[in-house]
């Protein structure tokens, strides 16, 4: 599928790795400017890093917000006020009951 991001702004909320950062990297190279948000500052760094490696011309941004917590979702917000693609890869596991 041909896909052409150019000119949008693309968040993913846990993609320092995994299936988050192989997301990033798929909407870098469809040409968007991709923000990278993770919980600390050098897995940002690497993430960003491995996603220009394997796209020089891409457009990255990056945060470092705990989004399980309000502070943190005010930081990204505050960061990045407007996307036109939001894709929402958190895993928060909490071991307690439900109810």
């Amino acid at each position: 599928m041909k896909l052409d991001l150019t000119g949008k702004v693309a968040v993913v909320s846990g993609s320092t790795s995994g299936i988050g950062q192989g997301i990033a990297a798929g909407l870098a190279k469809a040409g968007a400017t991709v923000v990278v948000v993770g919980r600390k500052q050098r897995g940002v760094d690497d993430a960003m890093a491995a996603i220009a490696a394997q796209t020089p011309t891409a457009s990255l941004r990056g945060v470092v917000a705990d989004l399980s917590t309000e502070d943190g979702v005010a930081a990204l917000i505050a960061a990045v006020p407007t996307a036109d693609v939001l894709v929402n890869n958190l895993g928060i596991f909490n071991d307690k009951d439900f109810f």
